[in-house]
């Protein structure tokens, strides 16, 4: 077994070669990627299922939805790679250039970070994102898989590699660390003069730990208690066909919804409709239907559980809804800055006045004016896929794709130029 030092050491002799390579020769690996892994399929697939297996009563449904894999799941992550490869390069590129009045030119140029670390816990497809997105925008990768996702990751790293190598790339580009224990994530988040960019991928107690822990430079990510306000003059159909995307299309994710405001002025009317679509409705399709916990004044109008202290502080994943009663806009504005996680927020209305509020003093990553929060993904907005969903101001912010994984060099150019 190589030691994450061994990783390590490997990324950073790689990954300059990688630097130098131009778009052509990334595009072809990418597109060899992506074909490696369907031909690998049936490997993939066995892997899960020891994968799945193992994990059956130890983690949730809808985690374990997140851990699935199926020949439509490997085929959308093929997809994602070439999707990757049909973007710009972000390499290279000019932000800006200037000619001083004595000729010398100054131009900044955007470049690739280095290495770059992912830890990750029970998706599988996080995998090939991200070495799609580490190979385009030039980065060396290394992958640490959570122990329930680990065989999964595996069978995925090893059809990338032989996708790099049947492009004339090393395969060290992209690597699976092998020790699955908590200190491999600690050698990653000591790893200085190795890694240039830490991303944790998972729950807040994973971001937590990296973002505290590290001494390279971390992104912190993805810990999403995402709100749907329900304005007093939003259209009430509208407004719960939203919500119930926002929550059930998929819970496990982190741009589901967690938390539902409804303004005072039309609770008595919308709560209902709000138990009927994600309660009442769903438990008669034979569908799990949404456990909603409540607040004192939503209690009073609707069945549900009573909300405990933290419930508006939590990131259920699960079919678990707060529901809160507010006194208009800026009473859901006030208590979205009490308890986000800055990561997406929506308002739902048909009152310009109302939206411009909401748009202008809510500070998360992504801020949806009558649209649901899934939206906050790398593929939606145009990125191919993503890295992960920064909440953080520097250097990235909200899905992270090619440009994000980039910095930049000043090249200065001039003719004998001296001060």
């Amino acid at each position: 077994m190589k030691t994450t030092e061994q990783i390590m050491q490997d990324a950073k002799r790689v990954c300059p070669g990688l630097a130098l390579a131009d778009t052509e020769t990334k595009n072809k690996a990418l597109y060899a990627m992506a074909d490696a892994l369907v031909q690998a399929a049936d490997s993939i697939l066995a892997a899960n299922a020891e994968d799945m297996a193992a994990a059956k009563g130890r983690i949730s449904d809808v985690m374990l939805d997140r851990l699935a894999l199926t020949e439509a799941r490997i085929e959308s992550m093929a997809k994602g790679i070439r999707d990757v490869a049909a973007l710009d390069d972000p390499c290279g590129r000019t932000i800006s250039e200037t000619t001083r009045t004595d000729g010398l030119r100054i131009t900044k140029i955007a470049v690739p970070l280095g290495v770059i670390a992912i830890i990750y816990e029970s998706r599988p497809n996080v995998t090939s994102d991200a070495a799609a997105l580490c190979i385009k925008s030039g980065n060396g990768c290394i992958l640490r898989s959570g122990k329930d996702a680990w065989n999964s990751a595996r069978a995925i790293t090893d059809a990338l590699q032989a996708g790099l190598a049947a492009a004339g790339l090393d395969p060290l580009l992209v690597q699976l660390v092998e020790d699955v224990t908590r200190e491999s994530s600690y050698d990653l988040m000591r790893g200085v003069g190795y890694i240039d960019l830490l991303i944790p991928r998972g729950g807040a107690g994973l971001i937590r730990a990296c973002v505290d822990n590290a001494k390279v430079p971390c992104i912190e990510t993805g810990t999403g208690i995402c709100h749907i306000y329900i304005d007093g003059k939003a259209d009430l159909q509208k407004a719960v066909k939203i919500l119930v995307n926002a929550k059930t299309s998929r819970p496990s994710v982190c741009n589901a919804a967690e938390v539902c405001l409804v303004d005072g002025a039309i609770a008595e009317t919308v709560l209902p409709m709000v138990k009927k679509a994600l309660c009442d409705d769903r438990a008669a399709e034979g569908k799990v239907p949404v456990e909603l916990r409540l607040d004192e004044k939503a209690a009073q109008i609707i069945d549900g559980t009573a909300a405990g202290e933290a419930d508006f502080d939590t990131e259920f994943l699960d079919y678990i809804l707060g529901v809160k009663v507010v006194d208009g806009v800026q009473a859901a504005v006030e208590h979205i800055r009490a308890h986000s996680t800055h990561h997406s927020e929506a308002i739902v209305t048909e009152d310009p006045a109302a939206a411009a509020v909401f748009t202008a003093s809510v500070d998360s990553a992504a801020v949806y004016v009558n649209a649901s929060t899934r939206f906050t993904d790398g593929g939606e907005f145009g990125l191919g896929c993503e890295m992960g969903i920064s909440t953080q101001k520097l250097h990235a912010r909200g899905p992270m794709g090619l440009a994000e994984l980039c910095t930049y060099k000043y090249v200065i150019t001039g003719d004998g130029h001296i001060r």
